[in-house]
C-alpha cells in the first residue's frame, strides 16, 4: 500500500511544477495504491511532456494491466522494450498480457526472458516450470538410441584384436564382419522385410567373431 503522506507531496510537486519528472514517480505511487485511472491520467500528462521516460511508460503499461486494457498495454510495453530490451518490469508485463490473452508460448518465451535477469526470482521460476509443462508436451521416455553403423563399425575395429580366429568354423576377422554388418544394414534400409536366414547367418557370424575376441582376451599373455 502506497504511503498517502507521499502521495500529497507528490503532488504538490507535480502541481508547483506540471514538467517535473516526480510525475512518474505520482503515477506510480497512484499504481500501487490502486487508484488506477488517476495513475494513467498521470502517465499520459507526464508523457505528453516526456515522451521518452520510460519508466514513466513501464507504470502506464502495468496500470493499463490492471484495468484489463491489454492491447493498450501491450502497445506501452512494447515501446519501452524497443529502447530498453532488458527492462525486467516491461517484460514481466508482457508475459502477463500474453498469459492473459491465452498466448501460452509467447507468455513462456517473455518469462524466461524475465527469469534470465531475475534468476533467483522463485515465482518466476513456478511461473516457467507450470507454463512448460502446458505448452511444451513431456517426451516419452524411451530406450536410449543405439550407436550408429559407423560408430559400431569403429567399435568393431578398435576392439578386435590383431590375430583373433574362431575357435570353430571360417574364420571371422573385423573386415569381414563389419562388411557382413553393412550388408545387412544396407538390405534392411532398402527393404524393411529383409530375408530372415540373412539376418540369422548374420548374427552368427557376429557371435563367432566375438567369441574369438573373448578366447584372445582370456589367453595367456593377451
Amino acid at each position: 500500500m502506497a504511503d498517502s503522506s507521499r502521495i500529497e507531496d507528490l503532488r504538490r510537486r507535480v502541481h508547483k511544477d506540471p514538467a517535473s519528472i516526480a510525475i512518474a514517480q505520482l503515477a506510480e505511487e497512484l499504481r500501487r495504491a490502486g487508484s488506477l485511472e488517476e495513475s494513467i491520467a498521470t502517465c499520459r500528462a507526464g508523457l505528453a511532456l516526456h515522451p521518452t521516460y520510460l519508466s514513466a511508460r513501464v507504470t502506464l503499461g502495468r496500470a493499463l494491466i490492471e484495468t484489463n486494457a491489454l492491447d493498450e498495454a501491450r502497445t506501452e510495453l512494447e515501446t519501452v522494450l524497443k529502447g530498453a530490451p532488458e527492462n525486467l518490469a516491461a517484460i514481466r508485463g508482457l508475459a502477463e498480457i500474453f498469459q492473459r490473452k491465452g498466448m501460452l508460448p509467447e507468455a513462456l518465451a517473455q518469462f524466461r526472458a524475465a527469469l534470465a535477469l531475475a534468476k533467483n526470482d522463485p515465482d518466476l521460476q513456478q511461473t516457467v516450470e507450470e507454463l512448460a509443462s502446458q505448452v511444451e508436451p513431456q517426451k516419452p521416455a524411451h530406450v536410449a538410441e543405439g550407436l550408429s553403423f559407423e560408430q559400431m563399425r569403429s567399435e568393431l575395429f578398435a576392439t578386435a584384436p590383431p590375430a583373433a580366429t574362431a575357435p570353430e568354423g571360417p574364420s571371422i576377422t573385423p573386415e569381414s564382419a563389419a562388411s557382413t554388418l553393412e550388408s545387412t544394414a544396407g538390405t534392411v534400409q532398402s527393404n524393411a522385410s529383409a530375408d530372415e536366414e540373412r539376418a540369422q547367418r548374420t548374427i552368427v557370424a557376429l557371435e563367432r567373431w566375438l567369441d574369438a575376441i573373448h578366447v584372445s582376451r582370456t589367453q595367456p599373455g593377451a
